[in-house]
């Protein structure tokens, strides 16, 4: 299938963003990539001209936890790409320790939710503008293990935390992440643009960097052809591309066999969507780019 779209992916400099930027643009799309560290972002922009000289690649510097340059960002790419057909929040971290950022949030609440969630917000014009247009955010069934009784509260949970603890946490934010996008998808049902979030899978990808045996386990991983980025990448791309994906929206998606997940309470109500949305507006409010409809 050839793609003719301008594609916006966060994290596509490892991991499964980073071959469903490749298979983007070798079927044609033209590539607006965010990146945390400009060297891997060259070395992306050198491996997609080797493979699809012919099409175009925007790489725009930020940092994620950094709300502010978020925002920044944000309307840098509405003030020069008018047009955007598909947007895909796959940026993501598992921090094994409590980092607090400069805006007083935890890292991983702050990189996996917040600052998908003020990007997707900066860009929504844009994508209504540019309908039929998609929204994809990658959720993950981590998000069962997310071990809170108040997401609400929690966003704002600044406590230390251990790397055994972590995955709670980090299950937290893609809860977060499934609730921001069937919510999302009930605002724009109307609009023409379809948002959709998905779970990859198990990939072997640069989530777990901070962990020292990171890089040999995922050697090894990628020996036994176990965890291979290539199938997370597979339904982002399809969830991109797929004409059948254009006509629905408001789905949770697995990647074995494209199939629709049940997510889990509270990503089920409505009204939990609907809080959520309510306070994370009120949080983000002042890097805004103008008020959220709930």
């Amino acid at each position: 299938m050839v793609v003719r779209n301008t594609i916006l992916i966060t994290g596509a400099t490892d991991g499964i963003g980073y071959w469903a930027a490749l298979e983007l643009a070798r079927r044609g799309a033209n590539l607006i990539l965010t990146a945390r560290n400009m060297a891997k972002a060259e070395k992306t922009r050198k491996a997609i001209a080797a493979i699809a000289p012919s099409v175009s690649v925007d790489i725009y510097h930020v940092d994620f936890s950094n709300l502010s340059a978020v925002a920044a960002v944000g309307r840098a790419i509405v003030a020069r790409h008018p047009r955007i057909d598909v947007l895909i929040n796959n940026a993501g971290l598992h921090a094994f320790e409590q980092r607090i950022t400069d805006d007083g949030y935890a890292e991983m609440i702050a990189v996996n939710y917040f600052a998908p969630w003020l990007l997707t917000d900066i860009l929504r014009e844009t994508l209504v503008r540019s309908a039929p247009s998609r929204i994809i955010t990658v959720g993950s069934q981590a998000s069962r293990q997310h071990g809170s009784h108040d997401i609400t509260r929690d966003l704002f949970d600044v406590a230390p935390f251990t790397a055994r603890g972590s995955s709670k946490i980090y299950g937290l934010t893609k809860l977060l992440n499934i609730m921001f996008s069937l919510e999302l998808a009930r605002q724009l049902e109307t609009s023409g643009v379809a948002v959709n979030c998905l779970c990859p899978g198990f990939n072997v990808t640069g989530l777990g960097r901070e962990l020292g045996f990171a890089r040999p386990l995922a050697w090894m991983l990628n020996l036994l052809r176990i965890g291979n980025p290539d199938h997370g990448a597979a339904i982002i791309v399809r969830l991109a591309t797929d004409p059948a994906f254009g006509e629905v929206s408001g789905q949770y998606i697995s990647a074995k066999n494209a199939r629709q997940l049940a997510p889990v309470s509270p990503a089920n109500s409505d009204e939990a969507r609907r809080q959520l949305w309510r306070v994370t507006s009120q949080a983000l409010g002042a890097f805004q780019a103008r008020p959220s409809n709930a």
